[in-house]
C-alpha cells in the first residue's frame, strides 16, 4: 500500500535532523527558515519550508530545503519521457540540500530524496522514489573519498550487492559535464524511478540513503574545517564553484523541472553558491594540486579498491 503521508513525515524529519546536525558541525551558523505556500491562482497547490544557512564558522552558504507540490497535470519536461504520465494530477515531495563551506579544503555536498506519484481516477497509481548524493571537492584528499563511498556502499548493502555499484555508476553518468568532459566531483549515488520493489522497501532505501548523508559528509568536514589556506586557494574554489553553476542551470533535470512546473524560484535556485567566479582558458599549472583535480579526480573511478 502506498503511503504518502508516511513519506512527507519522514522528510519532514529529516530536513530537522539534517539542520540540527549540520549547525552542530558549524558551531556557530543557523538556518533561517523560510516557509511558503502555493499562491492560489496557480494550477500548483502545495509548499514548502527553505531553510537557508549564511556565513556560518564552517559554511559560507548552504540551504536545507522541504517541498511538497501538487499539479493537476505533469510539465512538458516529464511527459515527453513519460507520456504515461499524461493527464494524471501529480504530487512531489522531497528534502534537497547543498552546502558550501567556506575552506576550500572541505568539499562542497549535496543530497536529495523524493518521492513522486501522479494518479487518475479508476487507474493505479504511479510512483517511484529518486535521490541520492555526491561529493564535490576542490582539494581532494583520498582518504575522505574512499570514505565517502564506503559510506555510500554500506547504505546499499541490505538491498542487494549490485545496488551500490549501480546507483554509483548512475551517479557518475548524471553528474557529468559533457562540454568540459569531467564529472562535477567524485561522485556517489544516485537513483531514480525507483519502484521495481513492493512498496515499504523502497520508501526504506530511501531513507537510509537521507539518513546516510550526515554520517558521509560530516566526518569530512571535521577532518578539513581548520586547514589552513591561502587567496589561491580560494580564488582556485571560486573558479571551481562555476563548474557546479553550469552544471545546475544547463543539465539538471530537477532544476528543469522545478521552472517548468512553476515551482518557486528562489528556492530552486538555492544550490547555487553565493560567489563564483569564472576566467577565459584557465590552465592550472602542470603537476599542481589544480591540475591534480582534473587529472586525477574527476573522472568515474574505483574507490573501493584504492
Amino acid at each position: 500500500m502506498v503511503d504518502k503521508e508516511a513519506v512527507k513525515t519522514f522528510l519532514l524529519s529529516l530536513q530537522d535532523d539534517i539542520c540540527q546536525q549540520l549547525e552542530f558541525a558549524d558551531g556557530s551558523g543557523k538556518f533561517v527558515e523560510d516557509a511558503w505556500t502555493r499562491e492560489q491562482d496557480h494550477k500548483l497547490g502545495g509548499g514548502g519550508r527553505s531553510r537557508v544557512m549564511k556565513n556560518g564558522g564552517v559554511f559560507e552558504q548552504g540551504g536545507v530545503n522541504f517541498s511538497h507540490v501538487t499539479g493537476a497535470q505533469m510539465p512538458a519536461s516529464a511527459t515527453a519521457h513519460r507520456p504515461e504520465l499524461a493527464g494524471r494530477r501529480f504530487e512531489a515531495m522531497g528534502v534537497s540540500l547543498v552546502m558550501h563551506p567556506n575552506n576550500p579544503y572541505v568539499p562542497t555536498s549535496h543530497a536529495n530524496v523524493r518521492f513522486f506519484i501522479a494518479e487518475k481516477e479508476g487507474e493505479a497509481p504511479i510512483w517511484w522514489f529518486g535521490g541520492g548524493f555526491d561529493l564535490t571537492p576542490f582539494y581532494p584528499f583520498d582518504e575522505d573519498c574512499v570514505h565517502w563511498h564506503q559510506t555510500a556502499q554500506s547504505i546499499c548493502a541490505p538491498f542487494g550487492d549490485d545496488i551500490y555499484e549501480q546507483h554509483k555508476t548512475w551517479c557518475d553518468e548524471y553528474f557529468y559535464l559533457p562540454h568540459r568532459e569531467e564529472t562535477r566531483g567524485v561522485g556517489g549515488l544516485f537513483f531514480d524511478d525507483l519502484n521495481q520493489w513492493e512498496f515499504e522497501r523502497c520508501f526504506s532505501y530511501m531513507r537510509a540513503v537521507g539518513e546516510g548523508y550526515c554520517q558521509a559528509y560530516l566526518p569530512i568536514v571535521e577532518r578539513r574545517k581548520n586547514h589552513t589556506y591561502a587567496e589561491r586557494e580560494r580564488e582556485f574554489q571560486l573558479y571551481r564553484r562555476g563548474r557546479y553553476v553550469e552544471f545546475n542551470l544547463v543539465y539538471d533535470r530537477g532544476t528543469l523541472f522545478g521552472l517548468q512546473s512553476g515551482g518557486r524560484t528562489e528556492s530552486i535556485l538555492m544550490s547555487m553558491p553565493p560567489l563564483a567566479r569564472w576566467e577565459y582558458a584557465y590552465h592550472p599549472e602542470a603537476g599542481s594540486a589544480e591540475e591534480r583535480l582534473t587529472s586525477q579526480y574527476l573522472k568515474a573511478q574505483d574507490w573501493l579498491s584504492q
